[in-house]
């Protein structure tokens, strides 16, 4: 199927339907996920073709639903997750000059990984503002704790501007590095980590009640974050089921 002959409309459309399937964890797209586009679309022809025929366009698309939800379990993966792994695959393929590919050919894998990146990184206005909101909220409530301890918790003298930028410097680098090979880095612990490395250089001392209860938390963060997000799962799938 050759994309390029369709309309924008239309791309959008297939788009959509990617999109539902992915969400409802769907191996492939079928009629019934183009339907669903479809028919999310209030203003659009097929539910005016509906109306003119005295349908509804709400019953057809809650047949459609119930359409879907009849999908077998075992036609059931998880194709976002297969979507990111393939992206990130390509990624690393158009960088490895010993798979000798050409010119002609990164350009056709970075076409496809761009499709595949269209329906897997994407971020809702709906998440942006709220993290947004929940950001400014947390900074206006604890920025006084977080800036004493910071600066004045970590080592046994005051944060000096030298040692501030020298830190800032070490966390961006850091940062910036695991962003290109791809790994998970915290930027409250590498910028703590690294204002602990210039109070070392000082030689102005650390305090060690500090610095134990930082590793306490970095160490407590991943099993207890496990622990409350399946907790909360399984309450709210009682609740919803």
């Amino acid at each position: 199927m050759n994309l390029e002959k369709f309309t924008d409309r239309a791309k959008g459309f297939l788009q959509s339907a990617q999109t539902v399937a992915i969400r409802m964890s769907h191996q492939r797209i079928g009629p019934e996920h183009l339907l669903k586009a479809l028919l999310e679309d209030e203003q659009g022809m097929a539910s005016g073709l509906i109306q003119a025929a005295g349908g509804s366009p709400q019953v057809a698309l809650r047949d459609t639903d119930a359409a879907l939800a009849k999908v077998p379990a075992a036609a059931v993966s998880n194709i976002r997750n297969d979507m990111y792994l393939s992206a990130e695959a390509i990624k690393r393929l158009g960088k490895d000059e010993r798979a000798g590919l050409s010119d002609a050919a990164n350009t056709t894998l970075a076409t496809y990984r761009g499709s595949l990146d269209a329906g897997t990184r994407f971020i809702p206005t709906w998440v942006k503002v709220a993290v947004a909101f929940a950001l400014g909220l947390g900074t206006m409530v604890g920025w006084k704790r977080i800036v004493v301890t910071v600066g004045e918790k970590i080592g046994k003298s005051h944060l000096t501007y030298a040692q501030g930028a020298s830190a800032e410097l070490v966390a961006m680098g850091t940062i910036l590095g695991a962003d290109h090979l791809g790994l998970p880095v915290s930027t409250t612990h590498v910028l703590s980590s690294g204002v602990a490395g210039t109070m070392a250089a000082n030689r102005s001392g650390l305090q060690m009640s500090t610095i134990r209860n930082l590793a306490i938390a970095w160490v407590l963060t991943l099993p207890v974050s496990i622990a409350l997000a399946g907790f909360l799962y399984m309450l709210f799938s009682q609740i919803i089921a």
